[in-house]
């Protein structure tokens, strides 16, 4: 068997990297979620505008796990290098390829389809892996401020 490493599948954590939080959420438990999640993000260094755009593209990502994916996921945030990783992962049907290669803006008045545009935007990158057999895995990752000199 081949040797997968972090940078193969991006939803590993890297072994650099610093576990700041795993949590299951679902319905009742989205607003401990985003609770503990802006907690981590802060003792990481992410303030105001920042820390409130992280704490949304996530939110997005976990409230679609719940909404499409059975009512319940897994998020693992970790902090590597300048930068906080989260990852949000469920065992629902899969992202309809529609969906993933979506890129505009959906339409003023459309209901759905603004997580993952909002999500896009807000990170400095979002990794998707989707398939009918294992669920989705969202690997969203936002950069920390530089620290001053």
């Amino acid at each position: 068997m081949a040797d997968t490493s972090a940078a193969d599948q991006p939803w590993i954590m890297p072994d650099d990297a610093v576990p700041l939080l795993e949590l299951k959420f679902d319905q009742a438990s989205l607003g401990t979620l985003r609770a503990e999640l802006g907690r981590c993000a802060e003792v990481n260094g992410l303030a105001e505008t920042d820390l409130s755009n992280f704490i949304l593209a996530v939110n997005e990502i976990a409230t679609n796990a719940i909404r499409y994916a059975g009512g319940h996921g897994r998020l693992s945030l970790w902090r590597c290098g300048p930068q906080l990783c989260c990852l949000v992962v469920d065992d629902g049907p899969g992202i309809p390829r529609r969906h993933l290669d979506q890129a505009r803006r959906p339409t003023p008045g459309h209901i759905g389809g603004h997580g993952l545009w909002l999500a896009r935007h807000i990170c400095t990158s979002i990794q998707i892996d989707s398939d009918r057999r294992s669920g989705t895995r969202v690997l969203l990752q936002y950069a920390l401020p530089a620290l001053g000199p």
